[in-house]
């Protein structure tokens, strides 16, 4: 690894999209070629939920990883085809569990569909991700990807064991989402160095980046929850809430308010309460559920940052050094 010092400043999150502009345009065009099905209800339900919108954050981690210690090509495209078919595969299972019925501000597959199908298509995601990961025919890809879609699935799990449940504590939490979010980030940047043929130590570095990253992204999603705007959101606020997942705010709320409180909120959490949502509000502001939450996140971007600090300086740093930052200052 190359110590260099940091001269850029971190970019934001339009710049940021435009310099990975080109490198996205063909992981799009690839991920539209490989959805592709003689199975009618197959291909709508993809092209639903991949026309959805959203950010591209994760195949976007490992282009950006690659050309952060590299040149990037069509070996990268492909792993970050792979890594959006995993995360949309793992969508359309979480909005059957979860029975959500909005996403990114549209409908889910399963309320316009049912929850079978959208199984089964979530299961032809997951296969047709294998399928492009056997044509890379590298041992090394297969298995980061092989225990990366074991851990996310230990996640989910792990998640249902958690739902409704009042005594879910924040490390709990934290193993909830080091499975189900961070382990996919960190796959995707460390895919990315390691088809940009680096050394172990800086594939470690950017994998630390991911793994920090995701813990970060995924407790500033969780302040959302409590603090967005729903239109913004693109989801139902409180459905964390409707659903009896104990997310960080809560949690702090729960483990620092005066007895009465704490056993009202574990009620709440029991009965998954939505209604009881002023309440809720109240006592995490009281407490100061949020600004600890946010306080947080900071902490795990400011880790994805440190973990860059040994890689030469270029532009594909500087974005990553603002993904770092937006994951932390969005607002939806």
């Amino acid at each position: 690894m190359t110590i260099t010092e940091d001269t850029r400043p971190a970019l934001g999150l339009p710049q940021i999209q435009s310099l990975a502009a080109p490198d996205m345009d063909a992981v799009d065009a690839l991920i539209r070629r490989r959805l592709s099905s003689d199975v009618v209800l197959i291909n709508q339900i993809a092209d639903h939920i991949i026309s959805a919108g959203g950010k591209r954050l994760r195949p976007m981690l490992v282009m950006l990883a690659g050309r952060a210690v590299g040149q990037a090509g069509a070996e990268h495209h492909q792993l970050a085809a792979i890594i959006e078919f995993i995360h949309t595969s793992t969508l359309l299972h979480d909005d059957v569990v979860d029975e959500s019925s909005l996403r990114r501000g549209r409908s889910t597959a399963n309320a316009l569909w049912g929850n079978a199908p959208s199984v089964l298509v979530g299961d032809f995601l997951y296969s047709r991700s294998f399928q492009l990961m056997v044509e890379l025919d590298r041992m090394p890809v297969m298995g980061i990807l092989a225990d990366t879609t074991n851990r996310i699935a230990e996640g989910e799990v792990l998640q249902l064991l958690h739902v409704h449940n009042p005594d879910t504590d924040e490390a709990a939490y934290l193993r909830v989402i080091e499975r189900k979010t961070a382990v996919l980030f960190a796959a995707g940047t460390r895919l990315g160095a390691l088809a940009s043929g680096v050394d172990e130590a800086t594939q470690q570095a950017l994998y630390d980046y991911g793994m920090h990253l995701g813990y970060a992204f995924q407790i500033a999603d969780d302040v959302l929850d409590y603090s967005a705007n729903a239109d913004e959101l693109g989801k139902n606020l409180g459905d964390d809430l409707a659903e009896g997942k104990a997310t960080l705010p809560l949690i702090h709320a729960m483990a620092h308010s005066d007895a009465t409180t704490r056993e009202r909120l574990r009620e709440i959490v029991q009965n998954g309460d939505a209604e009881a949502m002023p309440e809720v509000l109240a006592a995490i502001h009281a407490t100061g559920g949020l600004d600890y939450s946010r306080a947080r996140a900071e902490e795990y971007a400011d880790a994805a940052e440190r973990a860059l600090d040994g890689l030469a300086d270029n532009d594909a740093v500087a974005a990553l050094r603002g993904l770092a930052r937006y994951a932390v200052q969005r607002s939806h």
